[in-house]
């Protein structure tokens, strides 16, 4: 089996999620298998795409309700941009889509002089820079860390979703990435 799952919904940077992973000497699959999903050591929900399509296709496959039972059984989920995005209760985007519910909060669209919000920048409160590409952010009650007051990490349980891209992150990225890529 491989260290990690990097689930599949038909879109997503599963590509470059998994080259991180090699980079790191992580061994890694593409899957949009529930039991895999359910039972994988770490799994890896990537970010980039829509949140309607993409809940509707982990909740045609059977996807959705393995990675709930996933968390509630404390096992490691990695939510990247979209991923953490899809893991909350609710969603702005596409007009309103209910999310997984895997951790509270809501999703809404950026209202920050610059939508979409690209490039570098800090997390606090980590102290690293990394990179953003996104025009919905977060709200929740179990925010973690920040950047330019904007929440872009949520902890809950086994769960750990971040809005910015680890795996175009450069050292700080892969650093993130081998912390919580790593089988428990």
């Amino acid at each position: 089996m491989s260290d990690v799952v990097v689930v599949d919904y038909g879109a997503g940077n599963t590509r470059s999620v998994r080259a991180a992973l090699t980079v790191l000497g992580r061994s890694s699959r593409v899957s949009g298998d529930p039991e895999l999903v359910a039972t994988a050591p770490v799994v890896v929900l990537p970010g980039v795409g829509s949140a309607a399509s993409a809940m509707a296709r982990l909740a045609a496959t059977g996807v959705d309700e393995a990675l709930r039972d996933r968390v509630r059984a404390g096992r490691r989920l990695v939510g990247i941009c979209l991923g953490l995005q899809i893991a909350l209760e609710w969603s702005a985007e596409d007009g309103g889509v209910n999310g997984l519910g895997i951790a509270p909060g809501r999703v809404e669209r950026l209202t920050t002089a610059r939508v979409p919000r690209l490039g570098w920048a800090a997390v606090e409160p980590w102290g690293e820079t990394f990179y953003f590409a996104h025009s919905y952010a977060a709200a929740s009650e179990a925010t973690v860390a920040t950047s330019d007051g904007i929440t872009v990490a949520v902890a809950q349980g086994s769960f750990l979703g971040v809005q910015f891209h680890p795996e175009k992150s450069g050292p700080a990225g892969r650093s993130f990435l081998e912390r919580w890529c790593s089988p428990v």
